[in-house]
């Protein structure tokens, strides 16, 4: 019986994973994601249901389109089974209902933004915002944190925190490079994260994507394949950092009441 509930958890996080590379692909191209069935980026053939089930169809068609035979993105795959497996995590580790919707929510739209800034150097604004919905909705439901006025407290602060850091690094960045370093994106996904976590989750966040930034970009500057003037998705980083910060004990205790 536990197999058969884990299947299901699984193949629901499979599925709103199919749903999450709707978005990735649609939102940077303002497209309708509600509306129009699936089709292949590259030939723009609809897509029958039977080749658009979770993973399975990817494997059976080995990751190139029915009509075409051109490659699919792996991305397809990875977005899939990522949130697959994260919803397992989240119904593995969480008992209350509240506390494991509010999870797949939040780590839903953390995956989205993830790849869309990856291959799209953008974050929507309907993301962030989103996160920053949650943040703030946390504050209300029951099983979440032991004080209402202090929480809120502690969120605004975060979330001025959050955005302000980024803010004054894009600042000092065209104030002396003469070039964006960063976009405002990545200042409201900070400040999310500030509404989520407090202030206090704002220097580790920081200095751990940027760690992660300097790790990823290292290899190519040292074979020039980049410069200090190529652009670079910072989004992934932070979202990364975000995981790490959340994974720490203190960090669970702040944020859901056992």
């Amino acid at each position: 019986m536990i197999f058969f509930y884990s299947f299901l958890i699984f193949s629901l996080g499979a599925c709103l994973g199919s749903f999450a590379n709707v978005c990735i692909y649609r939102l940077p191209k303002n497209k309708q994601i509600v509306s129009g069935r699936s089709f292949c980026p590259k030939c723009k053939k609809k897509i029958n249901w039977y080749d658009n089930l979770p993973l399975i169809s990817f494997v059976l068609l080995n990751g190139k389109c029915r009509n075409c035979k051109r490659i699919i993105s792996s991305r397809y795959f990875i977005v899939e089974l990522i949130t697959g497996i994260s919803f397992l995590l989240i119904y593995s580790n969480f008992e209350n209902p509240q506390t494991i919707i509010f999870l797949s929510i939040l780590v839903l739209t953390l995956i989205m933004i993830f790849f869309i800034d990856l291959e799209n150097f953008i974050i929507p604004d309907s993301l962030n915002f989103t996160i920053m919905g949650l943040a703030l909705l946390k504050n209300f439901l029951p099983n979440f944190n032991t004080s209402l006025i202090h929480e809120i407290n502690q969120s605004i602060i975060g979330g001025m925190v959050g955005y302000s850091s980024i803010w004054l690094i894009i600042f000092l960045y065209k104030t002396f490079k003469k070039i964006d370093g960063m976009g405002l994106g990545d200042a409201k996904l900070m400040a999310g994260i500030g509404l989520l976590f407090g202030w206090q989750s704002i220097p580790f966040v920081l200095f751990v994507s940027a760690i992660l930034g300097l790790i990823f970009v290292l290899p190519s500057l040292l074979n020039k394949q980049k410069n200090m003037r190529s652009e670079i998705p910072f989004g992934p980083f932070i979202i990364v950092a975000c995981l790490i910060y959340f994974a720490q004990g203190d960090l669970l205790y702040s944020l859901i009441l056992v």
